[in-house]
């Protein structure tokens, strides 16, 4: 924990004196605030796993999309699983929680993937704290399956923090096979993500561009990011008005680093170690398997700028983020 606050608190090095506070809501997740503004909400009810939204960048601009928590005008309203930032695996134990019973419509080509939907539940805060220029939210979570039988579990470490000019949530999740085996599939629909405000896409829908772009640590940029390796990738673009960013970065300490980025156009960000050959035909496939009572470590920094990656000095903050 002590580790974990000071890799957060290096990256807010030129921090101003930024007041947070954490709070529980009425039903049971929490709210995170910094001087009196709303940061992130965690979200433990509304769906088949948690999720922050929404979530704010330094500048005040809602950094997450809000279908579909909410209905708003102009938006993108496809992938209704893409809530804010969170988490799921389409294959854990052929168990799924990346969609959700929205995702599906009634056709008998669907019919068996909802079968095998099963849910992230939170049971508890291990810890729910707020510091000088941070806080910090310890959520233990049962993995169940459609029958409501647990078979994993994960400790997920949320440390928000505050700098000048930029905002950044720490995610340490350390996924353990609590009950016995857990199988990991390669799947291309798994990982960590974020959906990015639909403004701030490269493509919003078909023949209609937004204003955002896509670059990683290896230069790669837009389409090109889909899959590829790299240490961080970044997504900045217009959003009410200003130029904002989000970088999420990849520690060097998490399964499979660095990880392969499910990213895409439209507004999904994912960081994907558990795609192998669902993400690159020539590679060899990404399954494995947890004994019991062995886990798996992912550890990733969304670091909230403005401007593009340069401005934002993204690259500057994965080394800070790197070297704890």
């Amino acid at each position: 924990m002590k580790l974990l606050l000071a890799a957060s608190l290096l990256l807010a090095s030129l921090a101003s004196a930024a007041q947070f506070t954490v709070e529980k809501t009425a039903t049971g997740g929490a709210i995170v605030k910094v001087d009196g503004q709303v940061f992130a909400e965690y979200i433990v009810d509304q769906a088949n796993k948690p999720y922050l939204a929404p979530v704010f960048g330094p500048t005040g601009k809602q950094m997450t999309r809000n279908y579909p928590m909410k209905n708003v005008e102009g938006e993108q309203h496809d992938h209704p699983h893409h809530r804010g930032i969170c988490f799921g695996h389409e294959g854990i134990n052929g168990i799924e929680s990346w969609a959700e019973r929205a995702t599906f419509g009634e056709s008998a080509k669907t019919a068996a993937r909802v079968g095998t939907l099963g849910s992230e539940k939170h049971r508890e805060f291990k810890t729910l704290e707020a510091k000088a220029n941070s806080a910090i939210l310890v959520s233990i979570i049962d993995y169940l399956d459609p029958n409501g039988k647990k078979y994993l579990e994960e400790e997920r470490t949320m440390i928000f923090s505050a700098g000048e000019g930029t905002r950044s949530i720490e995610m340490k999740q350390i996924l353990t096979a609590t009950e016995g085996p857990a199988k990991f599939e390669d799947k291309k629909d798994a990982g960590l993500s974020i959906r990015v405000p639909t403004e701030m896409a490269v493509d919003i829908e078909k023949n209609k561009k937004g204003s955002g772009h896509i670059i990683n640590s290896e230069g790669q940029t837009d389409a090109d990011a889909w899959a590829k390796r790299a240490k961080w990738c970044d997504y900045h673009g217009i959003v009410g008005g200003e130029h904002v960013g989000v970088a999420m970065l990849n520690h060097p300490s998490s399964f499979r680093f660095p990880t392969p980025w499910h990213v895409r156009t439209y507004g999904l960000f994912t960081a994907n170690p558990f795609g192998t050959k669902s993400l690159d035909k020539t590679a060899p496939d990404g399954a494995y398997e947890l004994k019991k009572g062995e886990h798996t470590l992912l550890r990733h920094l969304f670091f909230f700028h403005k401007g593009d990656e340069k401005e934002g000095k993204v690259a500057e903050a994965y080394e800070a983020f790197a070297k704890e």
